[in-house]
């Protein structure tokens, strides 16, 4: 069971996974799995997904961070509120044209919608292309094509 409350703690990045997940150690505690909130990178055999995952590395890697635990995923990891180096995760993954606001997570974090927004309209990162294909829809294909439907 992961151990974060929803009081902000300090925890080391240990590793990133890809564009909006991270391994940390909060304290003396063990090794969790963190999933930033709001927000949903491409997967790193998508196009801009090694982009992502530099980025936040970059950003995260081998830095304390500040998080605040929002709750869990369907895989278990902490979705959180993730800051390194003074800034938000999830806002600089968004700005840097790097990752979506999830669209259940766009009217409760507006500022967050209004970065995408703006990169998009800059042709920012993974908005250069004609059509970028959202990371949940591209899951959604492979798990199709795994189960003979694609």
């Amino acid at each position: 069971m992961p151990l974060l409350t929803a009081a902000l703690t300090l925890c080391m990045v240990l590793a990133v996974g890809d564009g909006d997940s991270l391994s940390v150690r909060c304290g003396a505690g063990p090794r969790q799995q963190l999933r930033i909130a709001a927000i949903d990178a491409p997967e790193l055999r998508q196009a801009w997904g090694q982009e992502a995952r530099r980025h936040l590395a970059a950003l995260c890697l081998r830095r304390t961070a500040q998080v605040r635990a929002q709750g869990h995923d369907k895989y278990g990891r902490t979705l959180a509120q993730v800051h390194c180096q003074g800034q938000d995760a999830a806002w600089a993954q968004v700005q840097a044209g790097l990752a979506w606001v999830h669209p259940s997570q766009a009217r409760i974090h507006p500022a967050l919608a209004a970065a995408a927004r703006q990169a998009r309209a800059q042709r920012r990162g993974l908005w250069v292309q004609k059509r970028p294909l959202a990371p949940w829809k591209y899951r959604q294909r492979r798990a199709g094509t795994r189960h003979g439907r694609g």
